[in-house]
């Protein structure tokens, strides 16, 4: 028996991927980008109390740089740095960032957050804050999610924190209708990793093969996408072949919904010592700031 299919999510963000996440991003079923910035707007001040003066700003998976702004504003860094694995998407946004804030250094670095990766040597330590939103953290299965915290804490000096948003759980329904929206936006942003796979590994996956498909798992609190066979399928790449029986799935992401406990015991064990958490009014967000 084959082992069941997957394609990693990282795949996900090519040129064309990155313009149907932000289209997500706007539309009425997908609360988490407007609750999380709803949070911010309200608690701006707050934030930027709590976290005092900022040196770099450090923003993991920063896309089109559109969340970083609020801080820029806020906290005034001397220094901005955009990690993403979109180097072309990530580069034109940080361009247009430097231009907004002129007097701050702005600057992107591409990288994979599956691998092990780092700052580069030139990025001062000193006064760091990682800015890491849209419960991203929650494509990671727990394990890994724990070993990037620890990583996370591993870039900050003594003085440096995290800050952070996780999506917390919340009713089946609304969940489903985040992953898999009426105008079928999300369907072509999964079914569009395949074209990404086609380019890089020079396979022949056809799009009108494979249906979009959003399930809850409720034992692991998380949102699966998987994308089902229509019909048999025979895929092929240079250095071999893979058949799909009709109804099979390929694996292509995971959003786990963490309790909001369970999340800060992960930030304690990564080594993250004083917390402040700020929500929304019905709880189905959560920004954290994490001290080192």
């Amino acid at each position: 028996m084959q082992p069941a299919a997957q394609i990693s999510p990282k795949f996900f963000y090519d040129e064309r991927g990155c313009a149907l996440f932000e289209q997500i991003t706007r539309l009425p079923e997908y609360y988490p980008t407007r609750t999380e910035d709803a949070i911010m707007a309200r608690y701006e001040q707050a934030m930027a109390e709590a976290m005092g003066p900022c040196q770099v700003l450090i923003e993991l998976g920063a896309g089109n740089c559109e969340k970083v702004r609020r801080l820029c504003r806020s906290l005034a860094p001397r220094q901005f740095v955009g990690v993403d694995i979109a180097a072309g998407f990530l580069s034109r946004a940080v361009q247009r960032l430097q231009q907004e804030f002129s007097p701050m250094a702005a600057r992107a670095v591409a990288a994979d957050f599956t691998q092990e990766w780092a700052l580069p040597a030139d990025v001062p330590r000193a006064g760091r804050l990682l800015f890491y939103p849209g419960s991203s953290i929650g494509n990671f299965d727990p394990a890994q999610a724990q070993h990037m915290l620890a990583h996370m804490r591993s870039l900050l000096g003594d003085d440096g924190a995290l800050l952070i948003g996780i999506d917390l759980p919340k009713p089946r329904e609304v969940l489903i209708a985040a992953y898999d929206d009426a105008q079928g936006v999300t369907a072509a942003f999964n079914r569009n990793v395949l074209q990404h796979v086609n380019r890089v590994l020079g396979s022949d996956f056809d799009l009108q093969d494979w249906a979009h498909e959003a399930r809850f798992d409720a034992v692991h609190s998380r949102v699966e996408m998987h994308l089902r066979a229509l019909r048999p399928v025979i895929v092929g790449w240079p250095q071999g072949l893979r058949q799909f029986a009709e109804g099979e799935t390929i694996h292509t992401e995971n959003s786990y919904k963490y309790p909001l406990g369970t999340f800060l015991g992960m930030l304690s064990r990564a080594g993250f010592g004083r917390k402040r958490v700020w929500t929304d009014a019905r709880n189905w967000f959560a920004v954290i700031h994490a001290h080192a």
